[in-house]
């Protein structure tokens, strides 16, 4: 993950079809020469899981992911053993002790807690396969337990393991943590990272992204399908608006669909693929003849 500058890092996630911004590049950039987690906020759909998975895709190493969610615990993120076969392994070696000989009751429990059976979690992973991304997604779903626990990892890029000793990462991983802000992360977790809010593009972005993700969409159909969604996203009523992956799929519906106009008609037949709550849904549909007029 050699980046020379956030100019060269914008250049390179560019090339993975991620357009970014200048601020977005410099504040990803610094976190990478500074050796800091990266806490993304924005509303679903701006781009904040996309912007890890372009780091690793640009920076040639592994996204390794771990997804929050309520009730997430260490031993989830962290590793676990491997019950089944450390049992089978007590069978096999009391089948050898039956027939060849007893085996020190010390050696058969310190075999039970190898390497072989040792089942590393994402970040145990990220820190032993460093240089790589680590993407902790949604991280407020998570409780504050695990929020603590985070902060431990991040804060030393190391982990205990009883067993086995502490292992450190040679190279700490760049740490990407996104939250939809369904509520508020822990200022001391913010605190360790670099932080950045991320919007929904601009009118002209968006199109430039279509244009780069689906370039088999004409253009004209292209710029039509953006200009509906950023008039259904300026209703701040809706439960959830539109973001770029639900561009981007409607873009693709219409075009497979052999559109080459955005219609009241067509809108009203593929509303489904870009906008997902019943009740988002019946409000764009009254609105559709002021919607195609914007």
């Amino acid at each position: 993950m050699d980046f020379s500058t956030a100019a060269d890092l914008r250049r390179r996630l560019e090339d993975t079809g991620y357009l970014g911004d200048d601020a977005l590049a410099t504040v990803a950039w610094l976190a990478h020469r500074l050796d800091r987690p990266l806490l993304l906020e924005g509303e679903p759909g701006t781009g904040k899981t996309a912007l890890a998975e372009a780091l690793a895709e640009a920076g040639g190493v592994p996204l390794i992911r771990l997804q929050c969610h309520e009730g997430i615990d260490a031993s989830q993120a962290l590793y676990d053993w491997d019950f089944p076969r450390q049992i089978l392994h007590l069978r096999a070696v009391e089948t050898v002790g039956a027939v060849g000989g007893a085996t020190a009751l010390e050696d058969v429990e310190a075999s039970l807690f190898d390497e072989r059976f040792l089942l590393a979690r994402p970040v145990l992973r990220a820190l032993r396969e460093a240089p790589a991304v680590l993407l902790v997604d949604e991280i407020d779903r998570a409780d504050d337990e695990f929020e603590a626990f985070l902060l431990e990892v991040l804060s030393t890029w190391q982990v205990s393991i009883p067993e086995l000793g502490t292992i450190k990462a040679e190279t700490p991983p760049l740490v990407v943590l996104t939250s939809n802000r369904t509520r508020e992360v822990h200022d001391a977790l913010k605190r360790r990272c670099l932080y950045h809010w991320l919007e929904h593009p601009s009118l002209e972005r968006e199109l430039a992204i279509v244009r780069t993700r689906a370039p088999e969409v004409p253009k004209e159909l292209a710029e039509q399908v953006v200009r509906a969604v950023h008039a259904i996203r300026a209703d701040a009523e809706l439960i959830k608006p539109p973001g770029v992956a639900e561009t981007l799929d409607w873009a693709r519906a219409l075009h497979e669909l052999g559109t080459r106009e955005l219609d009241t008609a067509s809108v009203a037949a593929t509303l489904g693929v870009a906008v997902k709550y019943r009740e988002d849904g019946a409000r764009v549909r009254a609105s559709l003849d002021r919607l195609m007029a914007r």
